[in-house]
């Protein structure tokens, strides 16, 4: 329940007069004799109301000085409270998989510790207030209530934010959390760029305190299309590093249409191989393959490649010359030395058996 503000100021008076009972204890008491001397008269009880008027403005002062201030926590039905959609966060990705160590946690210590910020929204027959931050929490409990929790309740700390300090907020919070994918981030940036900001990317970056040219590189990647994303297993394995390249090749038309289509190709294998349950094509081979098309940049065609049981390439070879062969070891593979051992070896054996050896 919501703390009142009657209760809010009763409880800064009795910190004052806490201070004052201290005070008073510290001086001697006075004779027996000189506390007679000094009857209940007007003058002394008008002293009395004056010293109680002046802690309730101390007190009252504190507030609007910004020394103190209220923080009002609701406890509140989720069902009741919406998720705004300025927020980074995909609502609809999460589900109880990626949700359930904060699910256990809340569990484990008996309701939710840490409250969401929200705002009172008006014009919304179906909803009081919505989410700025939290989106997890609040997920994390209507899952609860709706799986044997149903007294479980949204904790929240109420703010009054326009959308601008509304996204800033979420921000922060999402900056700390591993779990927002920087395509996320980034399309999330590109909406506030133009809702909040103008298009004037300067002035956002001072606002969010962020590099101008990493923000700007987050904004190129935020227009890769969906039928691209569609190429990768998860959105999540699009990162601003290796997708940069990726967005910069998309500015050509003609490449553009390459990419599209080698995506389209993409897309069906990863659905085949869902459907077969065999691991998806890794983020690498995928930027691989569109930098690749026909239009694209091009790299080097593969002679051979050495994959993990998982599906990730561990080891290419990329050219053979009369100079040597190029091998690639490819990082986040998951191969250890004895793995990289067997691929080169069994990558000299095709070689050789295609008269490309080294002793040729």
């Amino acid at each position: 329940m919501a703390r009142t503000q009657k209760d809010y100021l009763a409880d800064l008076l009795a910190e004052e007069a806490a201070a004052e009972a201290v005070n008073e204890a510290a001086i001697p008491a006075a004779p027996a004799s000189a506390l007679a001397a000094e009857p209940e008269t007007p003058a002394r009880l008008a002293r009395t109301r004056g010293t109680t008027l002046l802690g309730r403005e101390s007190a009252l002062a504190r507030v609007a000085s910004g020394e103190v201030r209220q923080v009002t926590q609701l406890l509140l039905d989720p069902a009741r409270v919406r998720i705004w959609p300025g927020n980074a966060r995909v609502y609809a990705d999460l589900s109880e998989e990626n949700v359930r160590e904060l699910i256990d946690s809340i569990v484990a210590e008996n309701g939710q510790k840490v409250p969401a910020v929200v705002r009172r929204i008006e014009g919304d027959p179906n909803h009081d207030y919505e989410v700025i931050a939290g989106t997890r929490r609040h997920f994390a409990i209507s899952w609860l209530r709706a799986n044997s929790y149903p007294d479980m309740q949204f904790v929240a700390q109420v703010a009054q934010l326009d959308d601008e300090a509304a996204f800033r907020l979420a921000d922060l919070e999402n900056r700390a959390r591993k779990d927002v994918s920087d395509l996320e981030r980034a399309r999330n940036y590109a909406d506030a760029l133009r809702s909040h900001y103008g298009n004037h990317l300067t002035r956002m970056a001072e606002r969010l305190k962020l590099s101008k040219g990493w923000l700007s590189k987050m904004i190129k990647v935020a227009g890769i299309p969906d039928a691209v994303i569609a190429a990768f297993a998860s959105p999540a394995d699009v990162q601003l590093k290796p997708a940069y390249p990726l967005a910069q090749a998309l500015d050509d038309k003609n490449a553009a249409k390459a990419i599209l289509a080698e995506a389209r190709v993409l897309g069906r294998e990863q659905s085949d191989r869902r459907v077969k349950g065999q691991a998806a094509i890794p983020a690498t081979d995928v930027l691989r393959r569109l930098l690749a098309s026909p239009a694209g940049p091009q790299e080097a065609e593969e002679l051979f490649s050495w994959a993990m049981p998982g599906g990730r390439t561990a080891l290419s070879i990329l050219s053979v010359n009369r100079q040597g062969v190029t091998v690639r070891l490819h990082a986040g593979s998951g191969a250890e030395h004895e793995h990289l051992v067997t691929a080169f070896r069994e990558a000299l054996a095709q070689l050789e058996r295609e008269g490309r050896g080294l002793q040729r």
